[in-house]
């Protein structure tokens, strides 16, 4: 059956790839899907045992020469993934088959230092901070492409300064604005997701030492008995902190969740700022609009039915991801009222969806850098849609205009009803206007077309872009 794909077949391919992203292709082959992949997870969680015998070894508490042994041996590729997901299901947890499996290598090499493995520590402790390892490798990576976009999006701003469009509110047309400000909008919130981001990845992710139930006594148990253990402690946690490159944290946090909550927040508002790009590029890019394109590659956007169609592939893929991250963020953050000092499923809960955050942001984040790199901008669409309501798009200036001579309201009242008679009769509001009676005296038709030009209703748009991109970012 296998020649068919038959059972044989699938299970051979399930053995090689459990998760390969078939149903998730914005995170598949960007380097975000490798930095958070179950051998990443698992070098995280050696690295923090590693870093951990290191630190006690500074500290005095396991011979300098088996923390030695034990960070040599503390590698992805002498352990079986797979084994040890498995034997997560007897434990609840995959830290106790991987410290049995780590003191197994570290016992080929040295038995003396097999001794050490994981001394006075428990797995809350590892796959904690593996976890926040394995956060801040991937939130770098994720912040690097949003400083990217971001410089992008500035080249858009500048080159589409003065590049006027229509405004839309509700889906229709409102008032002129540019494409140079709405690049600027996009810009700020990227460069605010990455500033929230890089304050996490800087100072919020703390290791994690508390030992059984956030007392350290089994590290404790360890040191010299004439110590004071309040030096105990500042030692260790600086020296494991020092190892990891992380932060100190002020309490244990097994029960506390803080840092996964910190870094669920920064995702959502990461993915949420992509999305909002993403969201615009899809509008501008429909046929009918035609004002974006996405940056054409053979064979991409191609439709299995439709030869003609050039889907907006990157911008559907980074919507999907902002479509799914808030959810994911809402089982993180109720994660956060976990009951006594370790929970039985809340912490457990946490694992899969802090990892589909952070390859999914990370996929969209990815994604984002290719599409505003190469969005294409057709301003001459741009130049044709603002025609569109035949000069309505400018009726609010009309109306100021008459304001000061026919009143407030009145002036109100009068374009209303002038832009209804000219979509209800297909003529452009200028023909509309020049035969009403009240403005015979009040406009030639030179000034009238010179008022109704959307070019010159941007309001602020252009200072307003100088601004934005004047404004100093971290």
């Amino acid at each position: 059956m296998s020649a068919t794909g038959g059972p044989s077949a699938a299970a051979g391919c399930l053995g090689a790839h459990l998760d390969s992203g078939l149903l998730s292709p914005v995170r598949a082959g960007t380097p975000v899907e490798a930095a958070v992949g179950d051998t990443a997870w698992l070098q995280g969680m050696l690295d923090a045992e590693a870093a951990l015998a290191r630190a006690q070894a500074r500290c005095g508490t396991i011979p300098p020469a088996a923390a030695g042994e034990i960070t040599a041996a503390a590698r992805a590729e002498h352990l079986d993934v797979r084994e040890l997901a498995l034997a997560a299901r007897e434990t609840a947890n995959p830290v106790v088959g991987l410290v049995k499996a780590l003191t197994a290598v570290v016992a080929a090499r040295s038995p003396e230092a097999a001794e050490y493995v994981h001394r006075g520590s428990t797995s809350q402790d590892i796959f904690d901070t593996g976890a926040m390892l394995v956060a801040a490798r991937s939130l770098r990576l994720i912040g690097a492409d949003l400083r990217t976009v971001a410089d992008a999006l500035a080249e858009l701003a500048v080159t589409h300064r003065d590049t006027v469009m229509a405004g839309r509110t509700l889906a229709l047309h409102a008032v002129p604005t540019t494409f140079g400000l709405k690049a600027a909008g996009w810009r700020q919130l990227v460069l605010e997701a990455a500033e929230r981001l890089e304050r996490v990845v800087d100072g919020g992710l703390p290791v994690s030492l508390g030992g059984a139930a956030g007392t350290l006594a089994g590290y404790l148990q360890y040191a010299d008995p004439d110590a004071d253990p309040a030096d105990v402690l500042e030692d260790l946690l600086t020296a494991f902190a020092d190892e990891t490159g992380l932060a100190v944290p002020v309490l244990p946090w097994h029960a506390l969740r803080t840092p996964i909550a910190d870094i669920a927040a920064v995702l959502g508002h990461t993915v949420g700022a992509l999305g909002k790009i993403s969201a615009d590029v899809l509008v501008l890019t429909r046929t009918e609009t035609g004002e974006v394109a996405e940056p054409s590659v053979a064979g991409r956007g191609a439709s299995s039915a439709m030869p003609h169609k050039r889907n907006p592939v990157l911008a559907t893929l980074i919507r999907s991801a902002s479509l799914q991250v808030p959810a994911l963020v809402s089982v993180l953050v109720q994660c956060l009222p976990a009951e006594d000092e370790r929970s039985a499923g809340v912490w457990h809960a946490e694992w899969q969806p802090l990892r589909e955050c952070l390859r999914l942001t990370g996929g969209a984040a990815h994604t984002a850098v290719e599409l505003v790199r190469g969005l294409t901008v057709h301003t001459e669409r741009m130049r044709d849609n603002l025609g569109a309501t035949g000069g309505q798009i400018v009726s609010e200036r009309v109306s100021a205009v008459l304001a000061p001579r026919l009143g407030k309201a009145a002036a109100q009242a009068l374009l209303t009803q002038a832009s209804l008679r000219a979509a209800e009769t297909h003529r452009p509001l200028a023909d509309v206007l020049a035969g009403l009676p009240q403005l015979h005296a009040a406009f030639t038709r030179d000034e009238l077309a010179a008022l109704l030009d959307p070019a010159g209703y941007t309001g602020v748009s252009g200072p307003l872009v100088d601004r934005a991109l004047a404004h100093l970012h971290r």
